[in-house]
């Protein structure tokens, strides 16, 4: 595929002025990245015909999440299977289609598995600005007025399951990872002309030399600051690294077996949780102390457990319990600092999307439509259930009063009348 950049004309850039708008719910789990909200008066009970503000239906087949800044909402679909890329803007008020732009289009789709498509990562937005990402086959900026400012389709990379890796903003630089079978890297784009300022191959994968498919991994990475340093982690096949966010280069890493990773890391209590190992169909969840320099020291590695865990949905941390919930419906909550298990429950359905906490409750919404709310704690208290038409793959958004859920086919917002 021939390097394609479109880059904004000088003067355009000039007159762009960033809207001082509030981003409610900006990229791929929310404001901090790791499904928090402390909204008030969201939605306990809903049903089609109860709690439904409005439900849109939606062009082609997407699997990315809503992202909402201001009174907008942002999401991609495919159209002519996977030929056709756009990006779709929703008035948040009215549910109103506002954009439908087609962003990419391209003869070589690529592979996917069975249970994503071609538009899977979920935009992210900063000011009036708008930036979707599908894999291999791209990345496009647009303003929020349906502009495409400019693309870059200079990363190509095989993925056999399709895009998943949503990505991110660190100051001026908008960060992908790409770890496919042949090329495994993560690059930072300008913001505003979208060409490279660095690229940071992947390391470590030494033991999956000559074998391809094993280094593949479909994570989103999270950037956080510890002791007054950025550190942007990420897992990868075979390894978790920590990147300095301005530079890509490597701080730490830490070892383990497997690959196809894909939950997003959290953070708290000085540590990161990061599921990783994929070992005869397992999955481990590490928690890891972020100091020092190189491998990790043992003592860098607080604890470790390997029962259940998903390989889908990301944790969730929620002070000193982290709650997760496995792509077959068992959820646990763990106490944080020791891996302990303190609930075990099985809720039903599959599961694609990611909890998230709101306030005091924890929202799990399983493929199938039902959306189970618990209090969140160290015992399980189911305070509603609540079911929607459709199937749902997309991780669900919350902006003031409102839940916003995607299914295959239609955008709510849930709101309490």
């Amino acid at each position: 595929m021939k390097s394609v950049i479109l880059p904004v004309l000088a003067t355009l850039l000039m007159l762009v002025i960033p809207c001082n708008c509030l981003a409610q719910w900006p990229q791929f789990r929310g404001p901090d990245g790791q499904g928090h909200s402390n909204a008030k008066g969201v939605a306990l009970h809903w049903s089609e015909s109860n709690s439904v503000t409005w439900k849109t239906e939606i062009p082609g087949e997407g699997w990315s999440s809503p992202v909402i800044s201001n009174n907008q909402i942002w999401l991609t679909s495919s159209q002519a299977d996977g030929t056709s890329l756009r990006a779709i803007g929703i008035d948040r008020t009215s549910g109103k289609i506002l954009h439908h732009v087609e962003v990419l289009t391209t003869d070589e789709v690529g592979p996917k598995h069975v249970q994503n498509g071609f538009a899977s990562p979920t935009p992210v937005l900063e000011g009036n600005r708008v930036f979707v990402h599908f894999g291999a086959r791209g990345t496009v900026c647009l303003d929020t007025d349906g502009r495409i400012l400019w693309k870059n389709i200079s990363l190509p990379f095989t993925a056999p399951q399709g895009a998943a890796s949503s990505p991110i903003l660190y100051e001026d630089k908008i960060i992908l990872c790409c770890d496919g079978t042949d090329n495994q890297f993560l690059v930072a784009l300008d913001k505003e002309t979208g060409e490279i300022l660095w690229q940071q191959e992947r390391q470590h994968l030494e033991r999956v030399a000559d074998k391809g498919f094993f280094k593949m991994a479909y994570s989103t990475p999270l950037i956080q600051n510890i002791s007054g340093v950025d550190q942007l982690v990420s897992t990868s096949a075979e390894h978790v690294a920590a990147y300095n966010p301005s530079t890509g280069q490597e701080l730490w890493w830490m070892p383990y077996q497997g690959f196809s990773l894909v939950g997003r890391p959290s953070f708290g209590n000085h540590m990161f949780y990061v599921v990783g190992s994929i070992n005869a169909g397992h999955h481990t969840i590490f928690a890891i102390h972020p100091d020092g320099q190189g491998q990790i020291a043992e003592q860098q590695l607080a604890w470790q457990y390997s029962e259940s865990i998903p390989h889908v949905p990301s944790p969730l941390l929620v002070d000193k319990e982290l709650y997760l919930v496995h792509d077959e419906g068992i959820a646990k909550c763990l106490d944080a600092m020791t891996g302990e298990v303190l609930w075990k429950k099985r809720l039903g359905g599959n599961f694609r999307s990611s909890p998230i906490q709101i306030r005091d409750r924890i929202y799990f919404c399983n493929q199938e439509g039902t959306t189970l709310v618990a209090k969140a704690g160290r015992t399980f208290k189911v305070l509603a259930t609540n079911k929607l038409d459709g199937m749902f793959y997309a991780s669900p958004a919350v902006a003031g009063r409102a839940l916003f859920l995607r299914s295959a086919t239609h955008l709510y917002r849930i709101e309490k009348d």
